[in-house]
């Protein structure tokens, strides 16, 4: 009998301990992705905001750092827009971030200026674009590309090129560009600012109807400093021999005074998934050391990463194998193995684990592809995948994806899969 009160007690504790790191996990999302971390970005320091949390977590869990903190500066530049965000299409201020985004790149304009309307597919033709040339002096070109018809691969690279051009040439005389369009609307960051702005606006109108557009943006290019943020643990039996995991904390901040893009998804999930995991090998000391970086600037071109692998703070070549977790919040349809066609023993063996305990729908295959931190680590010879869940809610990049919306479908099974996965070096 008390076999099996012992036996019940360890199971039960063992189910606690699950539900206790899914609510951690939960609680890490949901502070990463608050209005008081500003995106993550880079107007009002969100992204040294989200730092200094982070180092929090890492000390009160007990992680080890490589030199006097956690903390690895570094320099970048980035386009922000802290202030002005309005667009008026004859008097009407449309909604930022639900009616429109500004291209990442756009300098600061104020006014009140005429529009010429041109479809996209008009740009293909040379006359009509040398007319738009002659005639968009002192106005916002709209360029339509509702129900586009560029279907072949050629012309819809020949339209990016084109589409570049009228934006940011300055053969273009026009004030500002706007592309009115059907499709989501996904936004970005930059590191740099171009001469003209640019809006893609995503809501029905009559083009014909509209006389006059108002702008006034406040744009600031700036140069500051962000940080990696890394520590590590022990090994007990080889600690020069390193696993590690990352996941980028940086995200896209806030387009104006009002607007923020939360990212939960993307990627305070990975963070979740990286801090839950730091907190279960620190309960349970792994055979090597493990190192977990949560990077800086991944969304202004994976910046963080590429400058960790210049200045590693421990011999890249005594990785073992590095796991990069990018939106971890879903799973309804299972995981997607960036590099598993590279290292193909591995994602065998991560598939066969799962088809054993069953943790989650699938485990799928993918090959290379430069899209997350891993990239630059593979690119120096560390084996390296980039994870992420599949299915469930569509938000990316935009003011959709929130702590209330992430269904943390499989986070669960997912974090016990990635240990049984790092239990098998």
């Amino acid at each position: 009998m008390r076999k099996l009160l012992l036996l019940f007690i360890i199971i039960t504790s063992s189910f606690g301990l699950s539900a206790q790191d899914l609510n951690y996990a939960k609680e890490v999302v949901k502070t990463l992705a608050s209005p008081e971390f500003k995106g993550r970005g880079y107007v009002g320091n969100g992204h040294k905001i989200a730092a200094k949390y982070i180092s929090k977590q890492y000390a009160e869990i007990g992680l080890e750092s490589f030199g006097k903190n956690y903390f690895q500066p570094f320099e970048i530049t980035a386009n922000t827009f802290p202030s002005k965000m309005e667009l008026k299409f004859n008097g009407e201020e449309l909604i930022p971030g639900k009616d429109y985004i500004i291209d990442p790149k756009s300098p600061s304009i104020k006014g009140k200026y005429p529009i010429i309307v041109i479809r996209d597919k008009d740009l293909l033709d040379e006359t009509k674009l040398a007319d738009l040339n002659k005639n968009s002096a002192g106005k916002v070109v709209v360029i339509d590309e509702t129900k586009s018809k560029i279907e072949t691969p050629d012309d819809k690279k020949k339209m990016k090129e084109l589409m570049d051009y009228v934006k940011y040439s300055p053969e273009v005389p026009s004030i500002a560009t706007i592309i009115y369009t059907d499709k989501k609307l996904t936004w970005s960051g930059s590191t740099s600012q171009k001469d003209k702005a640019t809006f893609i606006v995503n809501r029905e109108f009559n083009l014909e109807s509209i006389k006059e557009i108002s702008i006034n943006v406040k744009a600031k290019f700036i140069k500051l400093k962000t940080s990696n943020v890394v520590g590590y643990i022990k090994g007990t039996e080889e600690p020069d021999t390193f696993l590690v995991m990352t996941g980028h904390y940086d995200h896209l901040g806030k387009m104006g005074s009002k607007m923020y893009i939360p990212g939960a998804n993307d990627n305070a999930s990975g963070i979740g998934m990286m801090l839950s995991l730091a907190k279960y090998y620190k309960e349970n000391p792994p055979q090597y050391s493990i190192a977990f970086m949560a990077l800086a600037a991944e969304e202004m071109g994976i910046l963080g990463a590429e400058h960790y692998v210049e200045n590693p703070m421990f011999d890249l070549g005594k990785i073992r194998f590095l796991v990069n977790f990018d939106m971890a919040g879903t799973g309804d349809e299972g995981i997607k193995v960036v590099n598993g066609t590279v290292y193909k023993k591995e994602f065998d063996l991560l598939s066969s684990i799962n088809k054993e305990n069953n943790y989650i729908h699938s485990v799928n295959i993918r090959g290379e592809s430069c899209n997350s931190d891993h990239c630059m680590f593979y690119r120096k010879g560390v084996p390296s995948y980039f994870i992420y869940t599949m299915g469930g809610i569509q938000a990316y990049h935009d003011i959709y994806d929130r702590y209330e919306t992430l269904p943390f479908t499989a986070f669960e099974g997912y974090s016990k899969l990635m240990i049984k996965f790092f239990d098998t070096f």
